[in-house]
């Protein structure tokens, strides 16, 4: 079975490279066990990360400017987008593909073998995301989507808020509550674990959630919808026809990587690499703003962020999106000046990677 292109994975960095192929006039194939399988987490992204070729009607909502709590207040002067998480799956069309129920077993050159014995030969593009694993740490996160009509109408959207009104102590490993709308209707309030090795559990997250709303004011009936997150934030291998998750696409800082793959599907569809010089040594040196991050102690961590949302607004963007590696190395120098001294030591030997993580 020959195509110009084959797809392995289905979730939203595999659709977009598929349907992107596709309106390119490329042949498709697409293997995945679960081809029709609906997609439930929220997926959000920085309005300037979209690629143009996006159907603006998979945003849910535009935050102008979301606020991060840290030590203080944060308003960030950049657009943030809430998508549609259905509406994104159905924009991403893929009439014309050849779709195949099957898991993969083997990729090779050129070519893809599944359980079933088939055999695929073509460009292979391999998205199938991320196993867990314990060296890997990960994001993890509890939320619940609750009726605006309960809510106070000045509810802020909170991109972070590392406030201690969660029932933990300062010396727990800390976790942050993201509040986003979904709709004009509803909003998803989330205790999220940024990062950790091991990550809070989703029980530890649901009782930090419940206790932080309860102080807030928010009371749940129990009826609402429940969202659980868990994946590693690292573990993806830059090239070789690795895409997504899998190809180094989720941003270790933030866990996204939606956005990231949207943007790169037109590249990657083009035979372009993704992977310049200068594209690695940014992979490479948010990998090791992830291991200074992971070094932290508890109460320290909502220090340091607090200097990253301080930062001016250009800096905090070269550092979350893109591959601007003059941009990202000013980010770092900055942030390192801002952070407090007795941090800065630790900071270094993590991120030279002295920790032996």
């Amino acid at each position: 079975m020959d195509a110009d292109v084959i797809i392995c994975g289905l979730g939203p960095a595999g659709r977009a490279v598929a349907h992107r192929a596709l309106t390119a006039g490329q042949s498709v194939t697409v293997i995945d066990p679960h081809p029709d399988r609906i997609w439930t987490p929220t997926y959000a992204a920085w309005a300037d990360e979209l690629p143009g070729w996006l159907d603006p009607g998979v945003v849910a909502a535009t935050v102008a400017e979301p606020v991060a709590w840290a030590v203080r207040e944060h308003r960030i002067a950049r657009a943030y987008q809430v998508l549609d998480t259905v509406a994104l799956q159905r924009s991403l069309t893929l009439d014309g593909a050849r779709i195949v129920a099957d898991r993969v077993v083997a990729v090779g050159d050129g070519v893809v073998g599944t359980a079933s014995g088939l055999r695929c030969t073509g460009r292979v593009i391999d998205a199938r995301g991320l196993a867990r694993a314990p060296e890997r740490a990960e994001q993890t996160a509890y939320g619940v989507v609750v009726d605006r009509a309960v809510l106070d109408p000045g509810q802020p959207t909170l991109f972070m808020d590392w406030r201690l009104d969660n029932g933990a102590g300062p010396d727990a490993p800390p976790s942050f509550l993201y509040a986003v709308p979904l709709s004009a209707d509803t909003m998803l309030f989330e205790e999220t674990c940024l990062a950790g090795r091991p990550a809070l559990t989703p029980e530890v997250l649901r009782t930090r959630l419940e206790h932080r709303l309860r102080a807030r004011g928010i009371a749940l009936n129990g009826s609402e919808t429940v969202e659980r997150v868990r994946f590693p934030v690292q573990g993806g291998k830059p090239g070789h026809g690795r895409f997504g998750s899998a190809g180094g696409l989720t941003h270790p800082a933030t866990g996204y990587s939606v956005a990231a793959a949207l943007a790169a599907a037109d590249t990657v569809v083009a035979g372009q690499t993704l992977w310049t010089a200068q594209a690695r040594a940014v992979y490479t040196l948010r990998r090791a703003g992830l291991r200074a991050l992971l070094a932290l102690p508890p109460r320290d961590v909502a220090v340091f962020l607090d200097a990253f949302f301080g930062l001016p607004a250009d800096r905090q963007r070269a550092y979350l999106s893109g591959h601007d590696l003059p941009g990202t190395v000013t980010a770092m120098r900055t942030l390192f000046a801002a952070v407090p001294p007795r941090l800065r030591r630790r900071v270094v030997t993590a991120v030279l990677g002295l920790t032996g993580r």
